[in-house]
């Protein structure tokens, strides 16, 4: 009975690689989608973020987390200012939580907020820690963050950058 579950397993494995290609991609997979393809590549995406007439440019990190975010893309939101550190705003609905969870943040992080599906960028420190379960940071904004510095809600449209 062994060696029936040995020549089994071979040919298993044997079909297997054949259906393989060179590349390690699955022959007769489909190709992704155009949102998929988006997810895809967040680790080296990068997106703009308009705030009034001053457009910011983030590059994302690469997690579960940050594909489900790339996916709600092209996005509007009203965001608001809070502890007058970050503006945050509300997600259209929940995302992945796979990413990192930490609890410290750095001026210019893109973060996502779980407990309240809250999208938030944050414009300045004020030495405090974040409560747990903590933020999940999806990006960075490279420069140009104080344009969030500004008292009470701001519109912000975040599309992909082609």
């Amino acid at each position: 009975m062994s060696k029936m579950l040995l020549a089994a397993l071979t040919l298993a494995m044997t079909l297997t690689d054949s259906a393989c290609r060179a590349d390690g991609s699955v022959s007769g997979s489909s190709p992704p989608k155009s949102n998929d393809l988006l997810a895809q590549q967040a680790n080296t995406m990068k997106i703009s973020i308009r705030v009034e007439n001053k457009v910011l440019t983030a590059t994302l990190t690469d997690s579960a987390t940050t594909r489900d975010f790339v996916s709600l893309l092209p996005l509007t939101l009203a965001m608001r200012d809070l502890f007058g550190r970050e503006k945050s705003g509300d997600l259209p609905r929940p995302i992945s939580e796979g990413g990192a969870q930490v609890r410290t943040y750095e001026v210019g992080d893109v973060i996502y907020w779980s407990p309240s599906a809250h999208l938030a960028i944050f414009y300045r420190h004020d030495g405090q820690s974040i409560p747990s379960p903590g933020i999940i940071v999806i990006g960075k904004i490279e420069s140009g963050v104080d344009a969030l510095n500004v008292p009470g809600t701001v519109k912000v449209t975040i599309e992909p950058v082609n």
